[in-house]
């Protein structure tokens, strides 16, 4: 794993001029490499596809919600095959007994929660834990799908009413404060997305009140 991630990274540049080159796959592959091994972060992808084609901001989000779950599937059979040697690998008793109650208690949030969280989030961890606790299969992909769909759709929705360089912000404050900061820009963003979703209401509104009734389809005046 170690080799594959040093390839990755050497070649980045060329990995990344083929993914762009794959046009709108190109989203559905970085997302799924990206969940492999973090080379190239799919939120960058995804905002640059998002702010060409708004329209179809609901369909990127998708390909790399798809992406994103086909590859945390191999974290899965990691952890199921292994067991939990892999886990202690990884973390001590202590955390591993308190990430199994916490499981135990919230089987399905254990796993949804992590993969709304931004780049730098330790994902890989829950994933392999998801696989040592034997987790159910169909809800592990439940849980994954939609946590990653909703996350994605988020970027899309800043990306649209504030540009896409809200990512690369994000991605900076991250940088600079990745452990005590990562709660605090997931509640961000959500405020930043309830702004972007109001605005979008009040100019849906405002689009239907510059078309009066009379001017719609099927409209008789009387005057």
């Amino acid at each position: 794993m170690e080799f594959l991630r040093t390839l990755f990274k050497k070649y980045s540049a060329f990995f990344i001029g083929v993914a762009g080159a794959a046009g709108i796959w190109g989203i559905f592959v970085i997302a799924f490499v990206d969940s492999l091994i973090p080379v190239v972060s799919p939120d960058v992808f995804l905002a640059g596809f998002v702010y060409k084609d708004r329209p179809n901001f609901w369909l990127y989000a998708l390909l790399a919600a798809v992406g994103s779950t086909l590859g945390c599937i191999v974290w899965y059979w990691i952890g199921y095959a292994s067991g939990e040697l892999v886990l202690l690998k990884r973390v001590d008793r202590r955390k591993l007994e308190k990430m199994r109650q916490r499981y135990e208690k919230q089987e399905f949030w254990f796993t949804f929660v992590p993969c709304l969280m931004p780049p730098g989030f330790p994902l890989k961890i829950f994933l392999l834990a998801a696989g040592a606790f034997e987790m159910r299969f169909p809800l592990f992909l439940l849980a994954i799908f939609s946590g990653r769909l909703l996350r994605f759709l988020l970027v899309a929705f800043l990306v649209m009413f504030f540009g896409p360089q809200v990512v690369h912000l994000v991605a900076a404050i991250i940088a600079e404060h990745r452990q005590a900061t990562l709660i605090t820009v997931v509640l961000l963003l959500g405020i930043l997305a309830l702004i972007g979703i109001r605005k979008w209401m009040k100019a849906k509104n405002g689009e239907e009140a510059s078309h009066p009734a009379s001017n719609r389809p099927g409209h008789i005046n009387l005057r």
